[in-house]
């Protein structure tokens, strides 16, 4: 199983005026706070997850990775993110 990245990886500092421009989101069951309008694309790029090795499901559907750069965060969504490894025989949660 992969190590999940930290909290301290998602967050930024930011003033108090853009601090009111967060959602809120569960990533592999754990609590996120992220900037609006970041994208499955974004949050990829974010966490520096190799995209060609990933497969993610948001609010229990697969995301399409042709979809992810159009397909903006939520408030309460749910994202699963699978590293596949060992030619694809097995997968690992980060």
């Amino acid at each position: 199983m992969g190590k999940w990245p930290s909290c301290e990886k998602l967050s930024c500092h930011r003033s108090p005026d853009l601090a009111k421009k967060t959602l809120h989101i569960q990533v592999n069951g754990e609590s996120q706070e992220l900037p609006d309008g970041l994208s499955l694309e974004d949050l990829v790029r974010r966490l520096s997850l190799p995209a060609t090795r990933i497969a993610i499901e948001l609010n229990k559907s697969v995301a399409r990775r042709a979809d992810w750069a159009r397909t903006i965060l939520a408030e309460g969504d749910r994202v699963e993110i699978v590293h596949f490894v060992g030619g694809g025989n097995s997968a690992a949660r980060f």
